[in-house]
């Protein structure tokens, strides 16, 4: 009966992700878009990432938290990769932002084997991708064909998705890039990688709207451990795993998190207070296993469903030689 069921769990892992790929057709790119111009584009992309997350785990969360800050902002574009005095770059929300140099080197070798070819804007969606892949996530496939943008601005980025918005905000800021509220749901769920510095939330531990009293969302046997964690008055910049769970592993334990009480920004601790979202979030929990592999599959068909917000191709933007400067 065990082996019935193991087998029957394979199978269902099989069919979703045939599933999943016959999903990931994005409008305005395709997959294999680079299947004759490089065709090494996603193994050298794969093998950047590989190394560097190898040698420094939380590049993985790094470059799945740039993806997310690009594709926001202007559409997926790149534009997050471009150095410059006031670039999108050096805006307040992506200051933390770590994994460029991966882009960089995936880039270089790249130009290498095909010059002009493939954008900076393909990189980074492919290496979001390896990210999760390296970190024990389900792969899928990634529609490519994106053209890089030539504009970066630090204020573009005053619009991201915060923290702290209320749920209604947050649902709202979805919505005008065309996700609903399971992909903020889905998405929201790449917190089960990296951390989250002290600054971000420890007003949520003593001095919550005002109250001169912890946020009373958070569960109590956990308000200790993060009081601990970022002393009040403390070092703002010290970092707290989002997910203490499975740190750096990337799996659907976050949501376990918002089920007890132990989300750590409030920006997640809302997607369990809110109805609409609860009930995703209850969906993605659901019976240990299968609804890991639901999380999986419905966080990939989000990923390319944000991997097309505002997509530049044809003779829009360029392909840029290095992924920090336009041509």
């Amino acid at each position: 009966m065990k082996i019935f069921s193991h087998n029957k769990k394979i199978i269902l892992f099989v069919v979703l992700l045939a599933t999943l790929t016959t999903l990931a057709l994005g409008q305005g790119t395709r997959v294999g878009f680079y299947s004759t111009s490089c065709p090494r584009v996603e193994t050298i992309v794969q093998n950047a990432v590989q190394t560097a997350v190898r040698a420094n785990p939380t590049v993985a969360p790094g470059i799945l938290r740039m993806f997310f800050h690009d594709c926001f902002v202007n559409g997926c574009d790149g534009s997050i990769l471009i150095d410059g005095a006031s670039s999108e770059k050096t805006a307040p929300p992506n200051g933390n932002l770590r994994g460029f140099e991966v882009i960089d080197a995936a880039k270089t070798q790249l130009e290498t084997a095909c010059p002009g070819v493939v954008s900076c804007a393909d990189i980074l969606a492919l290496a979001a991708r390896d990210s999760v892949v390296q970190t024990g996530g389900v792969s899928w496939s990634v529609p490519l064909g994106r053209r890089d943008g030539r504009v970066s601005q630090a204020s573009d980025a005053a619009n991201l998705p915060g923290f702290n918005e209320p749920i209604n905000a947050l649902i709202r800021k979805f919505s005008d890039k065309g996700l609903n509220t399971q992909d903020l749901v889905a998405l929201s769920g790449s917190h089960t990688l990296g951390t989250a510095a002290c600054g971000l939330f420890s007003y949520r531990l003593y001095n919550y709207n005002n109250t001169n009293a912890p946020d009373p969302s958070i569960n109590p046997s956990f308000l200790p451990t993060l009081q601990n964690l970022c002393p009040n008055g403390g070092d703002g910049t010290r970092r707290v795993a989002m997910d203490s769970g499975s740190v750096g592993r990337f799996d659907n334990t976050y949501y376990a998190m918002l089920r007890d009480g132990r989300g750590v920004l409030e920006s997640d601790a809302a997607l369990w207070n809110n109805p609409a979202t609860q009930t995703l979030v209850r969906r993605f929990l659901g019976i240990r296993g299968l609804a890991g592999l639901t999380f999986n599959i419905e966080f990939g068909r989000s990923m390319v469903k944000m991997g097309n917000i505002e997509v530049k191709s044809g003779t829009q933007g360029e392909i840029r030689r290095v992924c920090t400067a336009t041509n």
